[in-house]
């Protein structure tokens, strides 16, 4: 009794090459967006000389910055994750890539919003 060889497993899909470049171009421009807003914001609290009590409050300031671009890296890496995850899955990527991208411009955004408030400005 003889039973032969196992079929051999069905291909992988081809990997969008449209998908791929728009994945990677997305979280490019996410890695390096946050990397200049932060630059820009730790200048921002080096060189931030002036600061009256009555409406300045540096240590909202320091922990609003910290925690804006502390939530934006955990969002880009979770973002990096899932978008190779999906890619190597031969799945649809760019929409996880763009919406990392865009939700770490909204978290900088809201950090540097909270600095601007906290310092009165």
């Amino acid at each position: 009794m003889t039973y032969g060889y196992l079929p051999p497993p069905p291909a992988k899909p081809p990997l969008s090459s449209g998908d791929l470049a728009a994945s990677i171009s997305a979280l490019v421009l996410t890695y390096v967006g946050g990397g200049v807003a932060a630059f820009f914001a730790v200048f921002a609290l080096a060189f931030t000389d002036y600061c009256p009590p009555a409406t300045c409050h540096i240590d909202a300031g320091i922990n609003a910055m910290a925690e804006g671009f502390i939530a934006a890296l955990l969002v880009a890496v979770a973002g990096t994750v899932v978008t190779v995850i999906r890619l190597v899955k031969r799945l649809r990527a760019w929409p996880f890539a763009v919406g990392t991208l865009v939700l770490c411009a909204v978290l900088c955004i809201g950090a540097i919003g909270g600095y601007i408030a906290a310092f009165g400005g």
